[in-house]
């Protein structure tokens, strides 16, 4: 097989900062790709394929409805446009009409982040206006409530690790004033691992990234209640046909999904075991102390926090997170607190051959 890093003049990666789009999101495995083969090689009624395999993921899921839309970001923007529109043609097919005043979507403030882009733009694209309700720090339910009125066509809510993580309402209160006001709710779930929790909490729409916990391809999954789902299936004839989504990533997802649905999956004490020679290794190198930490958003996940002391060493950890990215091999780690001297490593997509390189590289990083 020809060299794609020579041949395109690419850097080798090694993903060690988790599912993150910028890098791919995630490794996509041979049986994935067998089946994204069989999609690309044949042809289908592409409205039938997304139809059944829908029904089928729906089926493996025990959920009412189930889309397979381009990305998280595609299935956000249909979302929204589902919700201005309600279905009615005039407005699918001109999602920013100027007569219909029902885009005003609420979202806490704390959740209107940018991750990649503003989620206020991905909004925007799906026909809505944002509506922050309360402050960077604190939303109440009171505030949410206060930001509602006739005009208001969904509520928003972001679980993220990019959001604020503490003084935001609770997601089952969120969801059951969108129920008290009958206005659609809509969970925007792109990286998390469970695939029932959100909706069986009651929201009308949860949406995911096939390429992030799922491991498919480069895709998204809107998951929620039939009715919804249909009008998000409308978006087709507008916004939806600019997102459309490939035959060969609907069947490699819905494998995915399928392998998804049946796996066991690995529990914090078995990736803290994983990380553990790691850890000893670098906690050998006077200046590096490493340790196990769990994902600040929550989830299931374990990951090496590594601290550096500069009192001992002679860089700091954003430089150490930059020179990790030089050369022909390219280390992305998990950054967002390298400004208080400490990076992490997300395994999920690390081979163990590639961790021995990431501890090799740092410790000669760090020893000059």
């Amino acid at each position: 097989m020809e060299n794609i890093y020579q041949k395109y003049h690419v850097h080798h990666v090694i993903n060690a900062s988790g599912k993150m789009t910028i890098l791919g999101g995630s490794r996509v495995k041979e049986d994935v790709c067998q089946h994204m083969m069989m999609g690309a090689q044949q042809f289908f009624e592409i409205k039938d394929l997304l139809d059944q395999t829908g029904q089928f993921i729906a089926s493996c899921l025990d959920v009412e409805a189930a889309y397979i839309v381009n990305s998280a970001s595609g299935g956000i923007a249909q979302c929204i446009a589902a919700c201005v529109s309600q279905g009615k043609l005039k407005y699918i097919l001109d999602i920013h009409h100027p007569e219909n005043v029902h885009r005003d979507i609420v979202l806490c403030k704390g959740h209107n982040v940018d991750y990649g882009t503003p989620i206020e733009l991905t909004i925007s694209v799906g026909g809505g206006h944002v509506v922050e309700a309360g402050y960077a720090n604190t939303c109440t339910l009171e505030h949410v409530k206060a930001k509602i009125n006739e005009n208001t066509a969904a509520l928003v809510y972001v679980k993220s690790h990019h959001c604020v993580q503490k003084g935001m309402p609770d997601m089952k209160d969120f969801i059951a004033l969108g129920h008290d006001y009958h206005i659609p709710v809509i969970i925007d779930a792109a990286a998390e691992e469970d695939l029932k929790k959100y909706l069986a909490l009651g929201a009308d729409a949860v949406i995911y990234s096939g390429t992030k916990a799922l491991e498919g391809p480069t895709s998204g999954l809107v998951i929620g209640k039939k009715d919804f789902i249909d009008l998000v299936k409308k978006q087709s004839q507008g916004i939806g046909r600019v997102m459309k989504v490939g035959k060969e990533s609907i069947l490699g997802l819905t494998y995915a999904i399928e392998k998804y649905a049946s796996r066991k999956p690995l529990t914090l004490q078995e990736q803290s075991q994983r990380l553990s020679h790691f850890n000893d290794q670098i906690n050998a190198v006077s200046g590096l102390k490493a340790r196990c930490v769990q994902d600040g958003a929550g989830r299931a996940i374990m990951r090496s926090e590594i601290s550096f002391d500069e009192g001992i060493l002679s860089m700091s950890a954003l430089e150490v997170a930059k020179r990790l990215k030089e050369g022909d091999l390219c280390i992305y780690t998990r950054d967002y607190r390298a400004n208080e001297g400490k990076i992490e490593i997300d395994v999920r997509d690390v081979t163990d051959e590639e961790l021995q390189w990431i501890c090799d590289k740092i410790i000669q990083i760090v020893r000059g």
